[in-house]
């Protein structure tokens, strides 16, 4: 794992000598701080600023790392133990509840979560937070929204508008951004936009981001227009609240009418979005497509839209207080239902595109595009399952993302998901076909037989009925599958041997077909048909070959390394298995990282390095804790690990073999990857010195 996955700074921090002094000293003596303030104040800012100090230095009390977990774009509570798993890179295949599993991760780590923008999820994430610091003597949580969490033991640090000073310090710096060279001819004047701005950060950053246009002078003038016409806000509301809602609104009406548009139809947006997204979305009565870049453009350069380059390619983002403020707009047009429905039919395209797309070579483009497009996917299911009548969009949405789910590493998400989806009453058999078979797919990795044999039957049956010999088909390979885990290999090579057949009869062919020859080849092997497994991964490898596919490509591998090991052809099972754990570790696979990874360490005991495959032997142990039972029960997946401890410990002695495999279970993900594809036995040993 990363020690931090704050985001880098795309322009300067100014001022906050004082608060960033008191919130280190408070971060030094409290285990929960959280800044409060007004939106636009800067507390996510000072919150980050602070926190990146601490992953730079490594603070002792936080040797484990930062980690970052927004919380703005979600809405739905019972997500936030997903959110933090995703912040913290956990990836667990069981369907233990995800609390449990951020309990057992954290218990003994010492590490700072940074929690930004909570404030909406109150009540549950008051809860999260007092448990995981009850049960995790190590963690300090830093947190920044606009209220307290309001648990014992917490520190509050009101964060206050800039002084007069750090303001105008802020306003140069970023007026120098949008006018390079500028200088105020009358300090004075600068001096009293941040005092009428009350100097929050965000007003005066938009207020720079209008210098190109208007001039100080104009500003000024504006200003004064705005504060008349805005001041009125509700009795007793706060001036800084007036303020900034003064700000925001003072730049909408320095808006043209298509940039007013825009940001109100923007606002539906959940999380970062591309321009491809924004043009179907967001182009319309008003707006014309062509039109859209232009004026998504203008909006940029007033610091009401932030581009940021990512994984994913180019996207765009709204701060979540501009957000707010264009969805009022919004609802104020009449035009919210119809802008979420468009909202809704982009993401399930999306998905549709990512699924076709997988089976390809753009498969890391893929993973890196749907793990961008999160939020929006989480809004566009939420209002699937929230409309009557839409049931079967929510199912063929949560079915279609499959690839993600159980590619890459989000098993309990997706179970969250498939759960709701197929609980509801729906019209449209196949959409619900598709999420039963997904359900079922989902569960058998959990390890939860029940539920996947209660959703593959079902199934099955009302494919039966429907004709829909598709359905049946997955239904029938994932049965199958369930069977090769439970160690049932007979019945599993016959299950898969009819699935093989149904789809060869349908023109079937995508990465799910291709692992269904791949698990049909591991019966084989156990079944003792090395051959037949040998011939059958070396079909899946060579069609993985043409079009570029990874993942299903990596589980042939570990059925071709399993055969070379068998052969004793130890050298190229080492290979084949450094190519597995590459693809496995990209994808956030963990069952074919843990196969590989303990494969591996059989093939050292083979080469003669009992205390490195030691080792790996350690570190594969908290993956199948992640993993769950079934795999780590099964007889046939398990003789690789009982044959290598068996070797090991004959050369080593009990002692010293538990020494190394304790070792091992020390190593992060990180460090066991990069052990793993060190090379050969000794290159391994160079990096693995016994700790006994």
């Amino acid at each position: 794992m990363r020690r931090s996955n704050l985001p880098a700074e795309l322009n300067r921090f100014v001022g906050r000598e004082g608060e960033l002094g008191e919130l280190r000293r408070l971060l030094a003596e409290f285990r929960l701080v959280t800044v409060v303030g007004v939106g636009g104040v800067g507390k996510s800012r000072l919150a980050l600023r602070v926190a990146a100090t601490v992953a730079d230095g490594v603070a002792k009390r936080s040797c484990d790392g930062v980690r970052l977990a927004g919380l703005a774009t979600l809405r739905d509570a019972g997500l936030l133990e997903h959110a933090l798993m995703e912040a913290l890179g956990l990836t667990d295949h069981t369907c233990r509840p995800p609390r449990e599993v951020l309990v057992e991760y954290l218990a003994e780590r010492r590490l700072l979560l940074v929690l930004d923008g909570f404030e909406h999820l109150v009540e549950g994430c008051a809860a999260l937070v007092r448990e995981l610091l009850c049960r995790a003597p190590g963690l300090t949580v830093l947190a920044a929204g606009r209220r307290p969490l309001r648990i014992d033991g917490e520190a509050v640090l009101p964060l206050a508008p800039m002084s007069d000073d750090d303001a105008v310090r802020l306003f140069l710096d970023r007026a120098a951004a949008a006018v390079p060279g500028f200088r105020a001819a009358d300090p004075g004047a600068v001096r009293e936009l941040c005092r009428r701005l009350d100097g929050i950060p965000l007003a005066l950053e938009l207020a720079a981001g209008r210098l190109p246009a208007l001039g100080l002078e104009g500003l000024l003038h504006r200003l004064d227009d705005r504060f008349r016409l805005l001041t009125c806000g509700a009795r007793g509301e706060l001036a800084r609240h007036r303020t900034l809602r003064t700000a925001i609104g003072w730049s909408h009406e320095l808006c043209t009418p298509e940039e007013r548009l825009l940001w109100a139809r923007l606002s539906v947006f959940a999380g970062p979005f591309d321009l491809e997204a924004v043009e179907y979305v967001c182009a319309g009565p008003q707006l014309p497509a062509e039109r859209v870049l232009d004026v998504l453009g203008e909006l940029i350069a007033q610091s009401v839209v932030v581009r940021e380059d990512t994984a994913a390619g180019v996207r765009y983002r709204m701060l979540d207080t501009v957000r707010a403020y264009g969805a009022e707009w919004l609802s104020a047009l009449g035009d919210e239902d119809r802008l979420r429905r468009r909202h809704r039919d982009w993401y399930l395209g999306l998905a549709a595109w990512c699924e076709l797309d997988w089976f390809g070579p753009r498969q890391a483009e893929v993973a890196a595009c749907t793990d961008s497009a999160l939020p929006d996917l989480r809004a566009a299911l939420e209002l699937c399952l929230e409309e009557p009548g839409e049931a079967h969009l929510a199912q063929h949405l949560a079915g279609t993302l499959w690839f993600y789910w159980v590619g890459c590493g989000r098993l309990a998400e997706g179970r969250h998901w498939l759960d709701r989806a197929v609980a509801l009453e729906s019209r449209h058999g196949e959409a619900r076909l598709k999420a039963l078979w997904v359900l079922g797919y989902v569960a058998i990795l959990q390890g939860d037989t029940i539920a996947a044999m209660a959703a593959l039957y079902t199934c099955e049956e009302d494919a039966a009925r429907s004709g829909n010999a598709l359905a049946a088909a997955y239904a029938v390979h994932r049965m199958g599958c369930l069977a090769l885990i439970s160690d049932d290999m007979p019945y599993a090579e016959e299950l898969l041997g009819r699935a093989q057949e149904a789809y060869r009869a349908l023109g079937e062919l995508n990465s799910q077909v291709l692992m269904a020859q791949v698990e049909l080849a591991m019966a084989k092997v156990f079944l003792g048909d090395l051959d037949g497994a040998v011939a059958l991964c070396r079909e899946v490898r060579e069609a993985c070959e043409e079009r570029g596919e990874r993942w299903t490509r990596a589980y042939a591998l570990y059925v071709l390394a399993y055969a070379a090991w068998t052969r004793g052809e130890h050298g190229e099972a080492r290979g084949l298995l450094g190519e597995c754990i590459t693809i496995d570790h990209a994808f956030h696979d963990l069952v074919g990282l843990v196969l590989a990874v303990e494969l591996l360490a059989l093939v050292t005991a083979s080469e003669g390095d009992p205390a490195e495959a030691a080792v790996l032997q350690g570190a594969a142990a908290p993956m199948w804790e992640a993993v769950g039972l079934p795999l780590f029960g099964s007889g046939y997946f398990g003789a690789p690990r009982a044959l290598c401890e068996r070797r090991a410990t004959e050369l080593l002695g009990a002692e010293r073999y538990r020494a190394y495999e304790a070792e091992g279970r020390a190593l992060p993900l990180e460090a066991t990857v990069a052990r793993a594809l060190a090379g050969g036995p000794e290159e391994a040993r160079a990096c693995s010195a016994p700790s006994a």
